[in-house]
């Protein structure tokens, strides 16, 4: 038990250290708001925030941010489809009102020949694409890791870079007004639920100056 407490104890000290902070307590949603919630939203189970296959919406945190680097963990069922939200608003679609990192099992069958790059897997959703391969089978735990930095968006997982964008560099005039999010500097993180089961754990933060 003592050396349970001083791993966890040592661990805890090398996240502050690194400047992470946890923005799941591993018990409660507290620090997190649910808007447009289906169902049971989403629920905490064993230390793991869980968007059920009967609930969704957006579980977005009430606080917010501008630059950062986020760090998780995911495991997805066969079809699952979620998404990150980043400098999103409460209001409107993420997607297009703030920017969603994509979360999906693109692979699955009920996807084949219906979505293009630009909505596979750690895509900046229908703006920016995402490059393949990095995904594990699927009931697996994936790490991610997300990095905001003013307009510079870097999306790694599983130790792969799978975008490494500016976001200077989309000028189509089409793209800008359907995605008036890309403009913005702040706003929340948040689960972009779409009745599937995904499971989150190990979410924390470092915000960046």
């Amino acid at each position: 038990m003592k050396r349970l407490l001083c791993a966890f104890l040592l661990a805890a000290s090398a996240l502050s250290a690194a400047g992470f902070e946890k923005i799941f307590d591993g018990k409660t949603l507290n620090g997190w708001k649910l808007v447009g919630g289906k169902g049971p939203g989403y629920v905490v189970e064993k230390g793991i925030i869980v968007c059920p296959a009967d609930g969704g919406g957006n579980l977005f945190t009430e606080k917010e941010y501008s630059n950062f680097v986020l760090r998780f963990e995911f495991k997805m069922e066969p079809g699952a489809n979620n998404g990150m939200g980043i400098r999103a608003p409460y209001e409107g679609d993420a997607a297009y009102k703030g920017m969603e990192i994509q979360i999906l099992d693109h692979d699955h069958e009920r996807y084949k020949g219906k979505i293009r790059d630009v909505q596979k897997h750690g895509s900046i959703y229908d703006v920016i694409a995402a490059k393949d391969g990095a995904l594990k089978p699927v009931g697996q735990w994936n790490k991610e890791e997300i990095i905001a930095d003013g307009r510079k968006i870097k999306v790694t997982l599983n130790g792969k870079v799978i975008v490494d964008a500016n976001l200077d560099t989309v000028t189509d005039p089409a793209v800008l007004k359907k995605h008036p999010g890309l403009a913005r500097t702040s706003g929340h993180l948040g689960f972009l639920g779409h009745g599937t089961r995904v499971e989150f754990r190990n979410l924390t933060v470092k915000e960046l100056k």
